[in-house]
């Protein structure tokens, strides 16, 4: 009975740290895909980005005296950020997303 509960835990921990890194796996990915899609305004005139994205939902200067715009939404509950740092050009410099599923 007892090698009977011990190969019962065993598998339930082996079960539980598969799901682990399946999720894992999944949100890697999505991150992944999201930093090539918006990645692709780095370099680009932050006309072409408001275009497409619309209004930012803050806008502040960085410590480096850059514009940064800050995109916001939620998805499932989840909320999503998107920074978009812009130089005095008008050119998008930098990109950062947290939680973006």
């Amino acid at each position: 009975m007892k090698k009977f509960k011990n190969l019962f835990c065993l598998l339930l921990i082996l079960i539980l740290f598969s799901g682990c890194q399946t999720i894992k796996k999944k949100s890697d990915e999505v991150a992944e895909r999201e930093n090539e899609k918006f990645g692709l305004f780095v370099g680009k005139d932050v006309s072409e980005m408001r275009m497409e994205l619309g209004s930012p939902k803050e806008d502040y200067i960085g410590e480096n005296g850059n514009e940064i715009l800050v995109y916001k939404t939620k998805k499932y509950g989840i909320p999503c950020e998107r920074k978009f740092e812009v130089n005095s050009s008008g050119v998008i410099v930098a990109f950062s997303s947290s939680g973006c599923i």
